[in-house]
Formats: C-alpha cells, structure tokens, sequence
C-alpha cells in the first residue's frame, strides 16, 4: 500500500484589508494633520514638519505589514522527502530527505525573541513558519515530528 503525501499551507494571519489600511491610515493622517496645522496656526510651526515625518513612517509601516500578506510557505512530506516552498519575492525550495531530516525548535537567546522551527539534514537548515504564533509553532513542530519521525525513522504516512 502506497501512503500519499501530506502537506501543510501557512500564511500569516493578515485581519487588515487593504481597503481598512488605507481608511486607517487617511483617518490618522487627517487627524494629526488637522491638529498639528491648527499648531502652526497658532505659531507652532516644528509641529507639522515632525507631525509629516511621523506620517511618512507609519505609511512606511502599513505598507510592509501589508506587503507580508503575500508571503507563504508549502510544506510537501512524502515517502522519500520534505520539501519546503517559499513564495514571496524570489521563490525557493529547498528538499530534504525524509529518512534523515529532523525538526528542530531552536529556543531563543533573550526571552523577548521567538523560537526558530527548523527542518535540518546533512549540515543544512531551513526555518519554517517565522510569522506563526509560538502556539502555532509549537503545534506544527510536534505534527511534523509525528510525520517525519526522528532520524533515521521514516513513520508510515496516514491515508488519504
């Protein structure tokens, strides 16, 4: 019996549309506009320069978290490999073999950083699921261990 392949989409959880983006950032930027013209008005005038940088930088910031929407990583395990694709900016792939890949979670230095999930064979490593929640991390390492097993255990894959 021939056991199919698993495999596993992650995308970051991206709740702001566009649309929400762009009403978020014209509201702020009216208000703290409005306001800091109202100051130079009233003869306050190094308020709207820093009010306009101040605006340029959260432009600046919405536009990346929502360029991050566009990021996703496939996860393809079958009988002989895990290979790993990542599709945002210049795509890659990156294949391991099943037999002698390990998952690795990579604690962090500082307790203000985040874990590294990392699938390593023979001296390489790729981390997956870098935008994931620790819980969702933690998850998704402990079903990769069940599928890929440890080094040198292939476990049988479930059933389609």
């Amino acid at each position: 019996m021939q056991a199919t392949a698993t495999q596993f989409d992650l995308a970051p959880n991206c709740s702001l549309s566009p649309r929400g983006a762009w009403t978020f950032f014209g509201m702020v930027c009216a208000s703290t506009l409005g306001i800091a013209g109202v100051a130079t008005l009233l003869g306050y005038w190094p308020v709207l320069p820093f009010a306009g940088a101040e605006m340029l930088l959260l432009g600046w910031a919405l536009h990346a978290n929502m360029q991050r929407r566009f990021e996703h990583e496939h996860i393809d395990i079958s009988e002989r490999e895990v290979a790993i694709e990542y599709s945002r900016g210049n795509p890659r792939r990156v294949v391991f073999p099943r037999h002698w890949a390990q998952v690795k979670i990579r604690r962090p230095k500082s307790p203000l950083h985040r874990s590294h999930l990392v699938i390593e064979s023979h001296g390489r490593a790729y981390e997956i699921g870098k935008f994931l929640t620790e819980e969702e991390r933690q998850h998704l390492a402990a079903e990769l261990r069940r599928l890929i097993g440890s080094m040198n255990q292939s476990p049988a894959l479930p059933a389609a």
